[in-house]
């Protein structure tokens, strides 16, 4: 019997999403699969951290209204049929990030069109519209089925959270402070236990292709976990 086609399409901008990815990955590969994972890259290497305020609100103000940022060419393997595609990356400003907007748009019907698709987003806490555009992209695409995503997000408390976000895009380091907002922004991004959840995560999902389990009826329980060193 040939084994399961699993295609993952990823977009990393500060490198969250590709640190979650691997851990997932290394747990679907304990089980019996045919994994390919293609990075996505930019045309124009995008700076992190942005290194500005005003160059900060510029882009958040940009990809709030669904800037595309052009991707490169992706390896024609990808045009392929799979049994699942894995499609992951960042949120930005509520949206799905420019790269993979811009991939849709030049590559979407072609790499998507009657497929399985499950989103996996890494984000600061507002998923469900980037979803749900998402979702409504890939649908015009003509995708088969998009499943409810996986999802994780910085494991921070608000309004700290979104403050210290806008602080590393501007090209300063909150986490490494001395006064009291370090207390209450202890790390950027993800932490270790949230990893070691997409490890386990990647364990299931595996076990869940071999077994033909129907992708409509997956459910990922990520919630917010709490911050460790």
């Amino acid at each position: 019997m040939s084994k399961k086609q699993v295609l993952i399409l990823s977009y990393s901008y500060s490198h969250q999403t590709r640190n979650l990815m691997k851990k997932l990955v290394s747990g679907m590969e304990e089980s019996e699969l045919e994994i390919t994972w293609e990075r996505l890259y930019p045309v124009d290497d995008l700076r992190f951290p942005i290194g500005s305020v005003p160059a900060t609100v510029l882009m958040m103000f940009q990809t709030f209204f669904r800037k595309r940022y052009p991707v490169k060419p992706v390896a024609p393997q990808v045009f392929g049929q799979w049994d699942l595609i894995i499609l992951a990356g960042p949120t930005w400003s509520y949206n799905p990030s420019g790269v993979i907007l811009s991939l849709l748009d030049r590559d979407g019907e072609k790499i998507f069109k009657d497929q399985t698709v499950l989103p996996l987003i890494s984000c600061r806490g507002y998923w469900r519209v980037h979803f749900w555009g998402l979702r409504s992209l890939l649908k015009k695409c003509g995708t088969k089925c998009v499943c409810a995503p996986i999802v994780f997000t910085h494991p921070n408390n608000e309004p700290w959270n979104t403050i210290g976000v806008f602080l590393k895009l501007a090209g300063k380091m909150p986490e490494r402070g001395k006064g009291w907002f370090r207390k209450v922004y202890p790390k950027y991004g993800h932490s270790r236990k949230q990893g070691e959840t997409a490890c386990e995560l990647g364990k299931t999902l595996g076990r869940d292709i071999v077994a033909g389990k129907s992708f409509a009826e997956l459910q990922f329980d990520t919630p917010v976990q709490t911050m460790e060193s």
